[in-house]
């Protein structure tokens, strides 16, 4: 299951674990302007962890999950 939400400056997706345990806690990505932050709390450390991507990053990591091992270069064309 996931939720969308647009706030004032980021759209904000909510991913939650279904299905049979053990489930994983929920992770939230945040897309702003210039950059995507996906962040989880692990309720066992009671921390959140954020992980900040580039749109060069999150454009490469949409191509990455389409394409067999390898490495990968994306040339824009001009």
């Amino acid at each position: 299951m996931f939720t969308i939400e647009h706030e004032f400056d980021a759209t904000v997706i909510t991913l939650v674990d279904e299905g049979p345990a053990p489930l994983e806690d929920d992770v939230t990505i945040n897309s702003f302007d210039n950059c995507v932050t996906i962040n989880q709390h692990n309720s066992q450390t009671d921390r959140t962890h954020t992980v900040t991507l580039s749109l060069a990053q999150l454009r490469d990591l949409r191509a990455a999950l389409e394409l067999p091992e390898g490495t990968y270069r994306i040339r824009r064309e001009k």
